[in-house]
């Protein structure tokens, strides 16, 4: 299993989730994800995100206004 990640900082939706769809792309199943952000919605919009992917939320943190998501890659469909 490999782990990555991705600064996210400073970005407003939906490009957080783009970023996001494009490095998971490049991951294997299992694989971790770890992304850092500070856009306000980006907790709601990587829960629906994973959700509607498949993958796994590990852990999301939000500690003054930077969130922590860490996304585990799932099997494909």
């Amino acid at each position: 299993m490999a782990s990555s990640s991705l600064d996210c900082r400073g970005m407003m939706c939906p490009v957080p989730i783009v970023r996001i769809s494009r490095a998971m792309k490049e991951l294997s199943q299992g694989d971790v994800l770890t992304v850092q952000a500070s856009d306000p919605s980006f907790g709601p919009d990587i829960e629906a995100w994973v959700r509607k992917m498949g993958h796994s939320l590990e852990s999301f943190a939000d500690a003054n206004g930077e969130q922590t998501a860490v996304i585990r890659h799932a099997a494909p469909a």
